[in-house]
């Protein structure tokens, strides 16, 4: 913190005299001496949080303000040991004033110091210039007026998640913050196909006294004494080894790459990363795609970053969704709106901030496909399809296991159907002189992809090979040795292929985000064309149901995220220039002899 306040000393902003009492909201001044109390205030050591217990009026009056404290007995109320709460608690007590537990007053009188002094930090943040920059000789590197914006945003709000359209430049966001800070040791958790990029990175982009920073990866499930260093990256597989060992570190930061790997709870992953994120003074999330299908995925990430900021789940789920256990928002824009307002969220897409890159054109092209190659494919499976429709002794897990086994059954039937038609179209595509990525899911059907198109010497990224494999796969592509890189649609994060003028689907995926990551493999910094992402489905199978599907989660995407969708026109004009690039490959291929 020293280091961070002696910069932001440095910088030129309006500050006036005003003392930290000043500077505190009027609810987390000294309150004055009470005439009467309404009860009393504890702490639970083993669920950390204050209990109010006391008249029944004050206990409901909690529960009406604050739905999260409601989930207690009758006559007391919870609230969560935050600094956020705690000021909560501040301000009730000013209406309702409470005996503090003597044997708790020690640890209210500190959880009361700390809330200050955060609302004091905050006060001082807020004043901070639109656009900042790290200290001289801190950082190398340049950043963008938006990326100065972002790395405001990032030192006002110490626990936040940066969620900017992909190919923004997040990592650099970051590694700038960490800059300003000298928030060292951190800790960078990524993905693990993305450890090498953070290695790479913060030893180009850091400077701690002159020189490149310590960068140290953490390798296996299995804890061990860590050497000095100044950045240590460990991938989100390795959290449940190092669980009970990682809070104790005394790492100053954390950093959740693609932040969405924690949108489920209830895991090992997510506990370690809970107790991490709890360990730390700052922890930034980074993630394009927080929701992958429905908004409330975005209670757990915002979870991590800010426990209970939503409150717990079964306020969240009734107050902004459609009910308890409820995961779909009933309106995203409002939720975006408020987690942009109170600084949890930052968003920025590539059209706010980026003027010169050309904008995407999607279009949704059907394809022929093998009726017969189909049914035989599809044959095993009918059995279970009966089974699903009659036997009335399947339990619910059981009834669910087989749904889910006849989906991926049709989901990939589906792919290898019409896999040679899908190659038919990017071999037009390549003989016209595009440089193509193709997203698929099944290896079954990548197989297929391999086969059919041998002779253009595609690339692979399916999640079968060695990372010296990836990296030469990606290399070959952006070196122009081959014009068509192959790639699973689960294994698209973090690459950068701005090489591609086309982005095709062979495959679809449930989730809107998915791809929407997957074009921005191609849709990032340095794209120098426009670029037609296609969507090509069958008449049958799956594809109809998952387009259906697509369509609603595309709303709770768009919507939370703040995001504008395509208007009708704009829909139309995307699919006239799709349609006009296509008639331009035909009538190329009719004119080759």
């Amino acid at each position: 913190m020293d280091y961070e306040m002696d910069y932001l000393d440095e910088l030129q902003f309006d500050q006036t005299e005003e003392s930290e009492e000043d500077l505190l909201p009027a609810y987390l001044r000294e309150p004055p001496l009470p005439t009467r109390t309404y009860g009393t205030l504890s702490y639970n050591r083993r669920s950390k949080c204050w209990t109010v217990k006391g008249d029944p009026s004050v206990t409901e009056m909690c529960k009406r303000l604050f739905p999260g404290s409601a989930g207690s007995k009758r006559g007391e109320a919870r609230f969560t040991a935050h600094r956020r709460m705690v000021g909560d608690l501040c301000w009730l007590m000013l209406r309702f004033p409470l005996d503090i537990n003597p044997r708790d007053r020690a640890l209210w009188d500190k959880a009361v110091t700390e809330a200050r002094a955060h609302a004091v930090h905050q006060a001082i943040a807020e004043r901070l210039p639109d656009r900042m920059s790290p200290p001289e000789g801190s950082f190398h590197g340049e950043l963008r007026p938006f990326q100065q914006e972002g790395l405001a945003f990032l030192m006002r709000h110490s626990r936040c998640l940066l969620a900017d359209e992909m190919g923004l430049g997040k990592t650099v966001q970051a590694l700038a913050y960490l800059a300003c800070t000298g928030a060292f040791p951190a800790l960078v958790i990524p993905p693990a196909h993305l450890t090498r990029n953070w290695t790479e990175e913060s030893s180009r982009f850091l400077r701690i006294g002159g020189e490149a920073p310590r960068v140290h990866v953490i390798r296996g499930l299995t804890p061990y004494e860590l050497p000095p260093a100044d950045v240590y990256i460990m991938h989100y597989l390795l959290l449940r080894g190092w669980k009970d060992v990682l809070p104790s570190l005394g790492f100053q930061a954390a950093i959740f790459d693609e932040v969405q790997e924690l949108r489920h709870a209830g895991t090992e992953k997510y506990s370690a990363a809970s107790l991490l994120a709890e360990s730390c003074d700052r922890v930034i999330g980074l993630s394009g795609t927080p929701i992958y299908n429905t908004g409330g995925e975005i209670w757990n990430v915002i979870n991590i970053l800010e426990y209970h900021f939503l409150g717990d789940w079964e306020s969240f789920s009734r107050e902004w969704c459609y009910g308890y256990g409820n995961a779909v928002v009933v309106k995203p824009e409002l939720l975006g709106d408020y987690l942009r307002r109170e600084g949890l969220m930052l968003r920025r897409t590539k059209q706010e901030v980026l003027s010169e890159l050309p904008p995407k054109r999607r279009a949704v092209q059907e394809l022929d496909w093998n009726d017969k190659l189909y049914a035989q494919l599809m044959a095993p499976v009918l059995p279970d399809v009966i089974r699903w429709k009659t036997d009335g002794t399947l339990t619910a897990s059981a009834r669910a296991m087989l749904e889910e086994s006849i989906s991926q059954h049709v989901r990939q039937a589906t792919g290898i159907a019409k896999a040679p038609y899908v190659c038919q179209f990017v071999r037009a595509l390549l003989d016209a002189g595009e440089k193509v990525l193709l997203f698929a899911h099944h290896h079954a059907v990548m197989d297929t992809y391999k086969q059919e198109l041998r002779t253009y010497r595609p690339g692979f990224i399916t999640g079968r090979e060695t990372i010296a494999m990836k990296a030469d796969a990606v290399e070959r592509f952006m070196c122009g040795k081959t014009d068509v890189l192959c790639i699973s649609l689960r294994a698209a994060s973090g690459l950068n292929l701005q090489r591609a003028t086309c982005v095709v689907f062979g495959e679809l995926d449930w989730s809107p985000a998915v791809h929407s990551q997957a074009e921005d493999r191609a849709h990032r910094m340095g794209q120098e064309d426009s670029l037609l992402c296609y969507y090509l489905v069958s008449p049958q199978g799956s594809d109809a149901a998952m387009q259906e599907a697509l369509g609603l989660k595309v709303s709770q995407f768009v919507g939370l995220m703040g995001d504008t969708p395509l208007s009708p026109e704009e829909s139309a004009e995307a699919a006239h220039q799709a349609r006009r690039h296509v008639e331009m490959i035909a009538a190329q291929m009719e004119a080759t002899p």
